[in-house]
């Protein structure tokens, strides 16, 4: 099994790159979180190799906790790796901690390709794995993101509505993100 690629991009669009790894040439499915911060020289995947009858695919992911929310998205019946890697091109692992988290059937139905039935499903399954995603992401950036949720469902918002004001966010730190998310609250 293929776990890790390092080599050089030799095309790349934001569904798939092409890495040359000593002059063998891979083709790696990506989400658009990992195209937007992969560069064009050298880069560096963990993989996730998935071998059916007619094919074998490679799923790359700069990082670990992506990779492991992937893992455990293609786990549940009914979600393949077109749709993980929809969600992962949707939210942040610390993004979507915040969603299961919230048990925000909306968040979820935001995804391409996810209807209510699937939602619902996704979450049920989830629970509780948005701790595990918050361990294994950015601990700062995460324990900010779960910090801000808190914060703000203490300030009397409903969870779907925290998970979406936090999900359009782009701060680091909790103050950053309560401030940026009280101005989109108020919007909604």
């Amino acid at each position: 099994m293929i776990v890790g690629l390092t080599g050089k991009v030799k095309y790349k669009e934001p569904s798939f790159v092409h890495i040359d790894v000593v002059g063998v040439v891979y083709e790696v499915f990506i989400s658009l979180q990992t195209f937007s911060a992969l560069g064009s020289d050298e880069v560096s995947l963990f993989t996730t190799q998935i071998i059916r009858e007619d094919a074998q695919l490679l799923f790359g992911f700069l990082e670990m906790s992506e990779k492991k929310m992937f893992a455990r998205l293609i786990k549940i019946n009914g979600v393949g790796p077109k749709v993980a890697m929809a969600i992962c091109s949707t939210y942040t692992p610390s993004q979507f901690a915040v969603v299961i988290n919230n048990k925000d059937m909306n968040g979820v139905k935001k995804v391409p390709g996810i209807g209510p039935k699937s939602a619902g499903r996704i979450l049920v399954e989830l629970a509780g794995f948005d701790v595990e995603l918050v361990a294994s992401s950015d601990a700062p950036v995460s324990q900010s993101f779960a910090q801000a949720s808190e914060a703000l469902a203490s300030l009397g918002f409903t969870k779907p509505k925290i998970s979406k004001a936090l999900s359009a966010c782009s701060g680091k730190d909790t103050a950053a993100l309560v401030k940026e998310a009280l101005k989109l609250l108020q919007t909604i």
